[in-house]
């Protein structure tokens, strides 16, 4: 079994790996899902790692939790949404500032379990680890998937 120091360092490449990747290509042309670019794909892992972000820092810092509220299908939609139109090095950056967040609190002995979204069990901070690296990473497949395939992109 991982300890949570190894599985943040596992998430912390998987981000690395997900911000390299996105910004290699040109994300907004990239069609990895029939409505969504990579850009999109970006924008909705932002959305939760904010997501995740606020609710471990919360915990961390002695505040209720308010983790997001609706059926997943809509945050999933809200989740672009929300970020459309942001540039992308924004979104990243956005990105980043998360990941750092979860970096300083994550490993808190304090902190036992974190709620994904209302009306969903909680996790514990190991399961949560590898909950959000393993969607990073299936999402990530995908992108390169596509990417590795179109001839439009240049490929460094």
């Amino acid at each position: 079994m991982e300890t949570r120091s190894e599985l943040l360092g596992a998430l912390d490449d998987t981000v690395q790996d997900l911000v390299n990747t996105v910004q290699k290509m040109e994300a907004e042309r990239v069609m990895v899902y029939e409505l969504w670019t990579a850009a999109d794909v970006l924008r909705h892992l932002t959305f939760w790692h904010e997501s995740f972000a606020r609710n471990t820092a919360d915990l961390a810092e002695g505040r209720k939790p308010s983790p997001l509220k609706g059926r997943l299908m809509d945050l999933n939609q809200r989740s672009v949404e929300e970020l459309n139109g942001v540039p992308l090095d924004q979104v990243v950056q956005r990105l980043q500032k998360a990941h750092e967040q979860i970096q300083a609190h994550i490993l808190n002995p304090a902190l036992e379990l974190i709620p994904y979204r209302k009306g969903s069990r909680d996790y514990s901070p190991a399961e949560h680890l590898e909950i959000v690296r393993m969607h990073i990473r299936e999402h990530l497949k995908d992108i390169n998937k596509v990417y590795m395939n179109d001839p439009n992109q240049k490929k460094a």
